[in-house]
């Protein structure tokens, strides 16, 4: 099959449950071969205009080795960085010293994200690659969306990703980013439908839950956000030579749209304080309504208290004995003091 611009040349598949997917893009003329191997990939790299994107899912530890440290042998720092978790996104440049066998190369860090409205949580996938003149190698530990979406993008787009491997990094991170969107709708619609039960119904347990859970969550997601921010800042500013002059225009709106995103975020969690102020002085409110209630059913029901109890002492002469009207009478101005108590209150409008 004859080499095109851009095209997938191939697909490795290691085992049921790893895979290593092998792309290789040539410039018009200069096509690889039809079917690469992971044994032909240090061929295709020494050959001008052609550059080649490895995909590590869960790779095993044989197949790490194989790529990162046998083919490529970049830094052990690097390595380390991606194969165990990172917490935060970050850019480091690796220039090779005289003992060093890789080439220069970028490692980054990102998160991929995705919300489920149903559990309320956001579940974050760290992406790590590197990035060459003539290659990009991603590793991830889970089956990554953006992964998917890109190479279905690049079968409707090739000769985009064919301009270099940066153009391919640059379609990555664009397609994680965009992936952000979706999850912000699912936020927005869910913070939206907590205000206005908020507005409408009785503060609940189960509605404090879901506020502090949200912004829980938020939290979590400009954490993530803030430095992944300064990454594409740092990408889009000129910092790295391996990202060619040309291509700084589109990690510009690449990192435009994150720090679009991150303001988004950012107004998520003040409208959840605004919204969990909301709640707590309506909580506040009922907690005063119910005092207020209570306080006037003992402050009613005082003067029953106080003649039943001082009619009921026992004297040395009993009068319920000695007066047969005096439980009439003390029942009758039970009931008066009562009501004009009740009446009081009323006129005062404290009732």
């Amino acid at each position: 099959m004859p080499g095109k611009r851009g095209e997938m040349r191939g697909l490795r598949v290691y085992g049921e449950a790893i895979m290593t997917r092998i792309h290789a893009f040539n410039a018009p003329g200069k096509a690889p071969s039809e079917a690469v191997e992971l044994t032909a990939v240090f061929g295709l790299l020494a050959g001008p205009n052609v550059f080649v994107w490895i995909d590590l899912e869960k790779p095993a530890p044989e197949e790490t080795k194989a790529v990162l440290e046998d083919l490529f042998h970049f830094h052990p720092l690097s390595i380390e960085d991606c194969v165990l978790p990172s917490p935060s996104p970050k850019v480091e440049e690796y220039n090779p010293g005289p003992e060093d066998k890789f080439t220069q190369y970028l490692f980054v860090v990102a998160h991929a994200v995705n919300y489920n409205k149903r559990d309320g949580r956001f579940a974050t996938v760290e992406l790590n690659f590197f990035l060459g003149k003539n290659f990009l190698v991603t590793y991830h530990d889970e089956p990554l969306r953006a992964i998917g979406e890109l190479e279905q993008r690049l079968g409707k787009e090739a000769g985009r990703a064919a301009q270099g491997a940066d153009r391919l990094a640059h379609l990555l991170l664009d397609t994680v980013v965009e992936d952000y969107k979706p999850a912000l709708d699912e936020l927005s619609q869910e913070i939206g439908g907590l205000e206005q039960s908020a507005l409408q119904e009785a503060p609940t347990r189960e509605m404090l839950n879901r506020m502090v859970g949200l912004k829980r969550e938020v939290r979590t997601l400009t954490r993530i956000i803030g430095p992944q921010t300064e990454v594409l800042g740092r990408l889009a500013g000129g910092a790295f030579k391996l990202i060619r002059p040309k291509m700084l225009p589109y990690f510009r709106d690449v990192h435009y749209a994150l720090s679009h995103i991150e303001q988004m975020a950012q107004g998520y969690s003040d409208s959840l304080t605004g919204t969990l102020q909301v709640y707590l002085s309506l909580s506040s409110n009922q907690t005063g309504e119910i005092v207020k209630l209570l306080t006037m059913i003992t402050v009613i029901t005082t003067p029953l208290m106080m003649i039943g109890t001082w009619y009921g002492m026992n004297f040395k002469d009993m009068p319920e004995l000695q007066w047969p009207h005096g439980y009439v009478v003390a029942s009758g101005a039970m009931v008066v003091s009562t009501i004009g108590t009740y009446l009081y209150f009323k006129r005062k409008k404290w009732l």
